[in-house]
Protein backbone atom coordinates (compact mmCIF):
# COMPACT_ATOMS: atom_id res chain seq x y z
CA UNK A 1 0.00 0.00 0.00
CA UNK A 2 1.13 3.55 -0.93
CA UNK A 3 1.61 6.03 1.27
CA UNK A 4 0.22 9.59 0.38
CA UNK A 5 0.89 12.85 1.74
CA UNK A 6 -1.95 15.33 3.26
CA UNK A 7 -1.30 17.39 0.20
CA UNK A 8 -2.10 14.41 -2.15
CA UNK A 9 -4.99 13.67 -0.54
CA UNK A 10 -6.21 17.08 -0.32
CA UNK A 11 -8.97 18.38 -2.17
CA UNK A 12 -10.32 22.05 -2.41
CA UNK A 13 -13.94 22.91 -2.55
CA UNK A 14 -14.84 26.35 -3.17
CA UNK A 15 -17.50 28.39 -1.34
CA UNK A 16 -20.34 30.23 -2.60
CA UNK A 17 -18.36 33.54 -1.71
CA UNK A 18 -15.29 32.39 -4.00
CA UNK A 19 -17.73 30.96 -6.64
CA UNK A 20 -19.29 34.43 -6.90
CA UNK A 21 -15.89 36.20 -6.97
CA UNK A 22 -15.00 33.80 -9.70
CA UNK A 23 -18.37 33.90 -11.78
CA UNK A 24 -17.35 37.89 -12.00
CA UNK A 25 -13.94 37.75 -12.90
CA UNK A 26 -14.80 35.81 -15.84
CA UNK A 27 -17.55 38.16 -16.83
CA UNK A 28 -15.00 40.67 -16.35
CA UNK A 29 -12.28 38.82 -18.13
CA UNK A 30 -15.05 38.35 -20.58
CA UNK A 31 -15.61 41.62 -21.58
CA UNK A 32 -11.96 43.25 -21.53
CA UNK A 33 -11.01 40.35 -24.20
CA UNK A 34 -13.78 41.83 -26.47
CA UNK A 35 -12.13 44.86 -25.29
CA UNK A 36 -8.89 43.56 -26.51
CA UNK A 37 -9.83 42.26 -29.91
CA UNK A 38 -11.12 45.09 -30.86
CA UNK A 39 -8.32 47.07 -29.91
CA UNK A 40 -6.08 44.68 -32.14
CA UNK A 41 -8.51 45.80 -35.07
CA UNK A 42 -8.07 48.96 -34.59
CA UNK A 43 -3.52 48.30 -34.46
CA UNK A 44 -3.82 46.62 -37.89
CA UNK A 45 -5.78 48.68 -39.03
CA UNK A 46 -3.57 51.18 -37.81
CA UNK A 47 -0.71 49.08 -39.48
CA UNK A 48 -2.41 49.63 -42.62
CA UNK A 49 -2.85 52.82 -42.83
CA UNK A 50 0.22 54.12 -41.47
CA UNK A 51 1.24 53.66 -44.92
CA UNK A 52 -0.84 55.96 -46.18
CA UNK A 53 -0.14 58.12 -43.43
CA UNK A 54 3.43 58.60 -43.94
CA UNK A 55 3.30 58.54 -47.52
CA UNK A 56 1.59 62.09 -47.53
CA UNK A 57 4.20 63.14 -45.29
CA UNK A 58 6.78 61.98 -47.66
CA UNK A 59 5.01 64.24 -50.27
CA UNK A 60 5.86 67.42 -48.02
CA UNK A 61 9.57 66.38 -47.67
CA UNK A 62 11.53 66.34 -51.15
CA UNK A 63 14.01 64.22 -51.51
CA UNK A 64 12.38 61.83 -48.89
CA UNK A 65 10.91 59.18 -51.58
CA UNK A 66 13.24 56.03 -50.86
CA UNK A 67 13.15 56.38 -47.18
CA UNK A 68 9.71 57.41 -46.58
CA UNK A 69 8.81 54.30 -48.28
CA UNK A 70 11.34 52.60 -45.97
CA UNK A 71 9.89 54.27 -43.07
CA UNK A 72 6.42 53.37 -44.26
CA UNK A 73 7.27 49.91 -44.37
CA UNK A 74 9.05 49.54 -41.29
CA UNK A 75 6.24 51.44 -39.48
CA UNK A 76 3.52 48.72 -40.65
CA UNK A 77 5.78 45.75 -39.79
CA UNK A 78 6.19 47.23 -35.89
CA UNK A 79 2.26 47.73 -35.67
CA UNK A 80 1.29 44.55 -37.22
CA UNK A 81 4.09 42.93 -34.43
CA UNK A 82 2.58 44.61 -31.66
CA UNK A 83 -1.04 43.36 -32.97
CA UNK A 84 0.46 39.99 -33.15
CA UNK A 85 1.83 40.30 -29.85
CA UNK A 86 -1.42 41.54 -28.15
CA UNK A 87 -3.34 38.90 -29.46
CA UNK A 88 -2.43 35.93 -27.38
CA UNK A 89 -2.93 37.63 -24.13
CA UNK A 90 -6.15 38.77 -25.21
CA UNK A 91 -7.09 35.04 -26.43
CA UNK A 92 -6.28 33.77 -23.50
CA UNK A 93 -8.68 35.99 -21.52
CA UNK A 94 -11.25 35.15 -23.71
CA UNK A 95 -10.70 31.53 -23.28
CA UNK A 96 -10.66 32.14 -18.92
CA UNK A 97 -13.48 34.23 -19.56
CA UNK A 98 -15.66 31.76 -21.63
CA UNK A 99 -15.02 28.52 -19.79
CA UNK A 100 -15.03 29.92 -16.54
CA UNK A 101 -18.75 30.93 -17.45
CA UNK A 102 -19.47 27.89 -18.96
CA UNK A 103 -17.99 25.86 -16.03
CA UNK A 104 -20.28 27.64 -13.26
CA UNK A 105 -23.06 27.31 -15.98
CA UNK A 106 -22.79 23.58 -16.47
CA UNK A 107 -21.61 23.21 -13.04
CA UNK A 108 -18.21 21.37 -14.47
CA UNK A 109 -15.37 21.43 -12.63
CA UNK A 110 -12.79 20.23 -15.06
CA UNK A 111 -13.88 23.16 -17.74
CA UNK A 112 -12.97 25.42 -14.67
CA UNK A 113 -9.89 23.80 -14.43
CA UNK A 114 -9.42 24.14 -18.19
CA UNK A 115 -10.58 27.61 -17.76
CA UNK A 116 -7.75 28.78 -14.81
CA UNK A 117 -5.02 26.86 -17.05
CA UNK A 118 -5.94 29.88 -19.39
CA UNK A 119 -5.51 32.51 -16.40
CA UNK A 120 -2.25 30.97 -15.82
CA UNK A 121 -1.57 31.10 -19.79
CA UNK A 122 -2.48 34.64 -19.72
CA UNK A 123 -0.59 35.77 -17.01
CA UNK A 124 2.79 33.76 -17.69
CA UNK A 125 2.38 35.69 -21.18
CA UNK A 126 2.22 38.97 -19.29
CA UNK A 127 5.46 38.15 -17.10
CA UNK A 128 7.66 37.00 -19.90
CA UNK A 129 6.51 40.06 -22.03
CA UNK A 130 6.55 42.29 -19.29
CA UNK A 131 10.51 40.99 -18.54
CA UNK A 132 11.34 41.37 -22.46
CA UNK A 133 9.94 44.84 -21.90
CA UNK A 134 12.38 45.85 -19.36
CA UNK A 135 15.32 43.82 -20.47
CA UNK A 136 14.91 46.02 -23.79
CA UNK A 137 14.69 49.02 -21.60
CA UNK A 138 17.90 48.36 -20.13
CA UNK A 139 19.48 47.78 -23.07
CA UNK A 140 18.79 50.93 -23.78
CA UNK A 141 19.49 52.39 -21.60
CA UNK A 142 23.12 51.05 -21.88
CA UNK A 143 23.05 51.88 -24.94
CA UNK A 144 22.26 55.90 -24.76
CA UNK A 145 24.78 55.58 -21.84
CA UNK A 146 27.31 54.08 -24.09
CA UNK A 147 26.78 56.96 -26.74
CA UNK A 148 27.11 59.36 -24.64
CA UNK A 149 30.34 58.90 -23.33
CA UNK A 150 31.07 58.37 -27.22
CA UNK A 151 30.26 61.53 -28.33
CA UNK A 152 31.44 63.43 -25.46
CA UNK A 153 34.82 61.94 -26.07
Amino acid sequence: MEEHSVIENFEMRLNESAKDFLKETAKWAHFLSILGYIGIGFIALAALFAGTLFSKFGNMAPGMGAIGSSIRIFITVVYLIIAILYFFPVYYLNKFGSNAKAAFRDNDSETLAASLEYLKSHYKYIGIMTLVVFSLYILMFAGMLIMGMALKS
